[in-house]
This record gives C-alpha cells, structure tokens and sequence, in this order.
C-alpha cells in the first residue's frame, strides 16, 4: 500500500516509522548548528580576526559538513523542506 503524503513542517513521530521521525529530528538540529557556525564564521571573516589558513580551513570544513548533510538527507529521504519544521505562533525553525 503507498504511504500517504507526508506533511511537511513537522516531525513525523509515526509509531510505525519512528526511525524516520528521530532521524529528522537529529538532523533539523544539526542543521540548525550549522547554519549558527557558519553565520558567526562569516562574522569573523567580515571583522578580520581570522588569518587567510584559517579562513581556508573554515570554508573547507563548513563544504565537507554541507556535502555530508546532503549525503544523511538521502540516506534517511529527507528534503530541506523536512528540515525546516513548524514551531507553531513561533514560525519555522530554519
């Protein structure tokens, strides 16, 4: 039988797929971080406390982690939709 449509914005915590719902979990809050540490890297290039290798070496490792994040997302069926979950009054989390 096919999976009804999924909604979109909220954690999916179906006793029957609670892999799932965990996964998108995780990986929402891991996006969040992400998203945190890449803005306040971008803070740091933009004010000049950075050197030219640790620049590089940022931007490397924010790539490699954004690669990786692309990679778990098709390994669970994720979307970035999937990521940006409802708070309710409060918005979207991303």
């Amino acid at each position: 039988m096919e999976q009804l449509k999924r909604k979109t914005g909220r954690i999916d915590f179906d006793p029957d797929n609670v892999e799932r719902g965990l996964s998108q979990l995780v990986m929402t809050l891991v996006e969040l971080i992400r998203q945190l540490v890449e803005r306040h890297a971008i803070r740091r290039v933009e004010g000049g406390t950075l050197t030219d290798d640790e620049i590089e070496r940022l931007g490397n490792a924010l790539m490699d982690l954004e690669v990786k994040m692309d990679e778990l997302k098709k390994v669970f069926n994720l979307t970035d939709d999937d990521l940006n979950i409802d708070l309710g009054p409060l918005g979207n989390l991303l």
